[in-house]
């Protein structure tokens, strides 16, 4: 992969993201939008940038929230639909979060029976996550359908005499997966909930979708879509958050040492727990541009951060000479669950944001300080 000169010269850590990039995902999922009718939201939890939502909100239908404060992001940044889902709402935000949003997305009937009366009397439509306890992942720490898990209802759990003043359910169960997931999945809901989906003016597929990977089975998708709206005459919604920003941002780092205690160590600006925690969380390898596996290239280097956490690794990757300070390395696929999660343990600076125009021109979005440490704390 090849990525222009420019990506080099930004003051680092950096993140940068492809414009032309983010387009070609952005067309690819309206296609699907075009081709069903379905409305594809943009899942802020994954990427909420939100100098690119008008760009964004070309292609896509809205964006959906987890919290008030995505709620109020989308609102004001998007402007278009604007769902939201909690695993439990806090009574003091709950009128705020019907001025900002449409659609609202009940986690228990407990929760459905506490608001209601506030959410009809605003009109905004309201939706129940059902549990098809259908696993289909081994990430547990994503496995939604998990034993025990709290998010949503399980069959066991459903009560029919609820559902009057409900237009819609929910679920959510996959991570980073293709067609074949959903499809097993949506046997699940049929099988336990379809017998509801008749009473239902929409059905929300959740997230998950690898929808922008190559390998990625686009026309299975449209088929589950048009079989649900076909066979329940609801409405269908996804909402993506990798998809829309899949492969296209990358974090640029400096290697500011390299230690040699048995095994050589390239200490970089960029950390793995400030500025891609998902790196030990998930955890994953990320790509640099450049670098190969250990031992695939000649010379082979641990590379971490420069926080006192030990484990702040990225991994281990070889490259074609040695790596000297100063080097610049790029790592790939930085932009989903990147910014979002970045933190200032140990006082690490937060990465600058920047954009690759479809012009080939780097724009500066954002750069942090101290001011932007200290003002979260007290």
């Amino acid at each position: 992969m090849r990525i222009n000169d420019a990506f080099f010269e930004l003051p680092t850590p950096c993140y940068i993201v492809d414009e032309e990039r983010l387009i070609k995902n952005l067309e690819i999922l309206d296609a699907v939008q075009r081709r069903t009718g379905c409305h594809i939201l943009l899942a802020q939890k994954a990427f909420s940038m939100f100098s690119l939502y008008p760009l964004i909100g070309k292609y896509l239908s809205g964006t959906t929230a987890s919290g008030l404060f995505e709620a109020r992001l989308g609102y004001e940044e998007m402007g278009k639909e604007n769902h939201v889902f909690s695993t439990a709402y806090l009574e003091n935000e709950f009128d705020q979060m019907l001025s900002l949003c449409d659609h609202i997305i009940f986690n228990s009937f407990n929760q459905w029976v506490k608001y209601k009366d506030q959410a009809l009397a605003a009109g905004r439509s309201c939706g129940m996550r059902i549990n098809p306890e259908c696993s289909t992942q081994e990430h547990a720490i994503y496995d939604p359908c998990a034993p025990g898990s709290r998010m949503g209802v399980t069959l066991k759990q459903f009560k029919p005499e609820l559902l009057k003043g409900l237009e819609g359910l929910h679920f959510h169960t996959l991570c980073e997966q293709n067609a074949d997931a959903l499809e097993e999945t949506l046997k699940a809901v049929e099988d336990q909930f379809g017998c509801y989906l008749h009473q239902m003016k929409w059905l929300n597929f959740g997230g998950g979708h690898h929808i922008t990977r190559k390998d990625y089975d686009v026309e299975k998708l449209i088929a589950c879509i048009k079989h649900i709206q076909g066979k329940y005459k609801v409405k269908v919604y996804l909402e993506p958050g990798e998809a829309v920003a899949l492969d296209t941002g990358f974090l640029v780092s400096t290697v500011l040492d390299i230690v040699d205690n048995g095994i050589k160590n390239a200490i970089l600006d960029a950390s793995a727990a400030c500025h891609m925690p998902d790196v030990l969380e998930m955890p994953y390898r990320p790509e640099i541009i450049g670098a190969g596996l250990a031992g695939e290239k000649p010379f082979t280097y641990r590379l971490g951060g420069a926080t006192c956490l030990a484990g702040d690794i990225m991994g281990d990757y070889s490259f074609d000479r040695q790596l000297k300070i100063g080097d610049k390395l790029v790592f790939c696929d930085m932009a989903i669950y990147s910014m979002v999660k970045n933190n200032t343990f140990n006082g690490m600076n937060l990465p600058s944001i920047a954009i690759f125009t479809e012009a080939k021109n780097i724009r500066m979005v954002k750069q942090f300080g101290y001011e932007d440490f200290k003002n979260r704390l007290s």
